[in-house]
């Protein structure tokens, strides 16, 4: 589900058009990664985990198919999920994953092919069941999602004898949103809570029903989680602390409204696809027409797709001596990657962070190999990560969008990754040392000496690049290697990267930067999670690259 995480986004039309149903998914359903054998708490945590009006609906019908006994069987399970998310939503709808939700528990066997089928049947359907996607000429997003997820489910589970197509083919036709679309008006808040009650309720629906549209209501042990959409949120809080205690309270505003035709981004000569450990945002990427194949965070109990974690959450942990891991995406994984971008792009271009980093590298060029009959998926070793990764696949993109031949595009994103750099500054030397990449003797006395590494990812690994004492000399150093290595009359582009110093970066480097290269385009990003959670808190960095008429076609070289 997570590979096609971004289509469910685009062809998001119910209840609200606001491009959010893969996300919510993908952060709801995290949890199931954790493979604890703890039942009930994972429920617990899908509880908590569970945003926006599909991720909790999801998200109550698995602790119903978890809460049922083990001996039970699958369909058991599943009817038990089933009824759970029904009483769960305040207006059930069919024509939506409700819809998959029933043709899962009411197949009258078990037979894996046969409950494929039926679910099939029942997201074609939602493309005519309710207005909204009739209009939109498209099958209901939150259907989709959990078709996805429990067709790979039930493939993996038997082995190899079911073959997974691509959804481009399964639902051709009812995957693009129609360009005379409109949307139904909608409220102006998504709200996600959780309250404590002073006792129970037997109808915990009717306790809530005049809060707002698109009630979801979890009522878990001794608390009651809530989602709704409301253009009275202030009012809906007080009301809430009137019948209990607050106990967690999120508010989104709701964008609404898909892209229109001619705000989408053109169709490109070849489709960049990078990894997230380069410091691009899921926005970012969306905007210049990219994918990102995400690493993941392992923290507090959690298990997250690195795009989707709030930065200040995992900085406030690490600040707390918490441990930090990350994890690479499965190849199961990787390979839905390749497939839903190959299923809806003519070429595709994977810049990967370099090989001496991760295994992406070697994972895609033996799917390429195995896969790839008509050499339509190039596969790149960037030899870099963070901003220089950031910095190389993001000028690929703008270079996508603009020149035909789809080789040019590939030896200017060669070229582009040879000739980025990048200098990153540590405030502590510990997370390195935490993280296994340096002795914690070193780190120890690193830190008791005040000194602050300054390090430079290269295709042979990261390298300490100066030592320096405070951030004036961080700083100094900073712009003295720009200076040297980028020109003070360049016109190329600097990628600022922050981790929870975002305000210095901006109000200090930023200034500073741009007064001494006023040519260059600056951006600030926020650093990938992935690289945060080796360098920890206070660390920045500033990436580059020349402008792109520098490069000259035919004398890139690089590795893929």
């Amino acid at each position: 589900m997570s590979a096609w995480a971004d289509l469910l986004d685009q062809i998001n039309v119910f209840p609200v058009a606001d491009e959010d149903t893969g996300r919510n998914l993908r952060i709801s359903l995290a949890p199931l990664r954790q493979n604890t054998g703890n039942r009930r708490g994972i429920a617990d945590r899908l509880l908590a985990a569970a945003t926006g009006n599909s991720g909790n609906i999801a998200a109550a019908f698995f602790s119903g198919f978890l809460a049922a006994a083990p001996e039970a069987g699958f369909a058991e399970a599943a009817r038990c999920g089933r009824d759970r998310a029904w009483k769960a939503v305040a207006d059930p709808r069919p024509g939506t994953m409700l819809s998959v939700f029933d043709a899962l528990a009411e197949t009258e066997t078990t037979a894996p092919e046969a409950m494929i089928g039926n679910m099939k049947h029942a997201v074609g359907a939602t493309a005519e069941t309710l207005p909204a996607m009739r209009r939109a000429c498209v099958v209901d997003a939150g259907a989709l999602g959990i078709y996805l997820f429990f067709e790979a489910f039930l493939a993996q589970t038997v082995g190899a004898s079911i073959r997974l197509h691509p959804v481009t083919e399964t639902f051709s036709g009812r995957l693009t949103v129609a360009d005379g679309f409109f949307s139904d008006p909608t409220p102006r808040y998504c709200v996600d809570t959780v309250i404590r009650t002073d006792g129970a309720t037997s109808d915990p629906i009717g306790a809530f029903s005049d809060l707002g549209k698109s009630l979801v209501v979890l009522p878990g042990t001794g608390e009651v989680k809530i989602h709704l959409h409301t253009d009275r949120r202030r009012q809906v809080r007080k009301r809430l602390e009137s019948m209990g205690s607050v106990l967690f309270w999120s508010e989104e505003e709701i964008t609404g409204g898909l892209q229109k035709a001619g705000q989408r981004p053109s169709p490109a000569s070849v489709h960049v696809m990078t990894d997230a450990a380069g410091s691009i945002s899921r926005a970012e990427a969306r905007r210049l027409g990219m994918s990102l194949l995400d690493s993941y965070l392992v923290f507090d109990d959690r298990t997250a797709p690195e795009t989707l974690v709030a930065p200040e959450t995992l900085y406030q942990s690490m600040r707390k001596g918490r441990k930090v891991t990350t994890a690479q995406a499965s190849n199961f994984e990787r390979h839905q990657c390749y497939q839903s971008a190959l299923s809806r792009h003519r070429r595709v271009l994977y810049l990967c962070v370099g090989s001496v980093y991760t295994g992406n590298f070697q994972a895609a060029s033996e799917w390429k190999r195995l896969h790839d009959r008509q050499d339509r998926f190039t596969v790149v070793d960037s030899g870099a990560a963070s901003g220089r990764l950031a910095v190389a696949a993001m000028a690929a993109a703008r270079m996508a969008a603009e020149v035909k031949e789809p080789q040019a595009v590939v030896e200017f994103a060669r070229w582009a990754a040879e000739q980025s750099r990048e200098y990153l500054f540590l405030d502590r030397l510990k997370y390195l040392a935490a993280g296994g990449r340096l002795s914690k003797t070193k780190g120890f006395f690193g830190d008791l000496l005040g000194k602050k590494p300054v390090i430079t990812p290269t295709a042979e690994g990261a390298i300490k690049a100066g030592i320096v004492s405070d951030a004036k000399d961080q700083l100094a150093f900073a712009l003295d290697r720009l200076e040297d290595e980028f020109g003070r009359h360049a016109a190329g582009r600097i990628l600022l990267q922050h981790s929870d110093n975002e305000r210095w970066v901006s109000e200090e480097v930023k200034p500073a930067v741009a007064s001494c290269f006023d040519r260059a385009k600056i951006q600030l990003a926020p650093l990938s999670l992935t690289s945060g959670a080796h360098m920890g808190p206070g660390t920045w960095g500033v990436a580059f690259l020349p402008e792109a008429a520098a490069f000259e076609p035919n004398r890139a070289g690089g590795q893929s």
